[in-house]
C-alpha cells in the first residue's frame, strides 16, 4: 500500500528513500565518530585546564590556545564523518593528520612536557589513537558517499 506522499507527490519517494539510507551508518564508524567528538572535546578543556586525570600541558596562553585547537580539529574530524560523505571524510583525515602534526609540534615546543613515564607514555597513546582513528576511517572508504 502506498503512502499518501508517495502518491501525491513522487519526488518525495526518492527523497524520503535518500533521507534514510544517509542514516543508515555502520556501527563502527558511528562509534569511531562520536568518540572523536567525545576526546576532541576533552581536549579542548585539557588545554584551558592544562590538567587531565593527572596529565598536565604547559601553563600559559600559547598552550591553551594550541591545546585547544588540536581538540577542535579532533571533534571536528568527528563531526565530518558523520555526514558519511567522502569528501567529509577526506576532511576528517585531513584534520587528524594536522592533529597529529600539532601534538608532535607541542612536543618539540615543549608545550607537552615529556618529563615523566606517565606523561610520555600518555601522549603516545593519545596520539595513536588519533592515527587509528585515520586509519579506521581509511580502511572505510567505501562506505562513505
Amino acid at each position: 500500500m502506498a503512502r499518501f506522499w508517495e502518491t501525491a507527490f513522487p519526488a518525495c519517494k526518492i527523497k524520503f528513500t535518500m533521507i534514510l539510507v544517509k542514516w543508515n551508518r555502520p556501527r563502527g564508524v558511528t562509534i569511531a565518530a562520536l568518540l572523536m567528538i567525545l576526546f576532541g572535546l576533552a581536549e579542548v578543556v585539557t588545554g584551558f585546564t592544562h590538567k587531565f586525570f593527572g596529565i598536565a600541558t604547559a601553563n600559559g596562553t600559547t598552550s591553551a590556545y594550541a591545546g585547544a585547537s588540536i581538540g577542535v580539529l579532533y571533534a571536528a574530524a568527528g563531526l565530518l564523518v558523520l555526514t558519511m560523505t567522502k569528501w567529509g571524510a577526506a576532511l576528517a583525515i585531513v584534520c587528524l593528520g594536522v592533529d597529529i602534526v600539532g601534538r608532535v609540534a607541542m612536543i618539540l615546543t615543549g608545550l607537552y612536557p615529556v618529563d615523566t613515564s606517565a606523561q610520555t607514555f600518555s601522549i603516545f597513546s593519545g596520539t595513536a589513537i588519533v592515527a587509528a582513528f585515520a586509519i579506521y576511517i581509511l580502511s572505510q572508504w567505501r562506505t562513505f558517499e
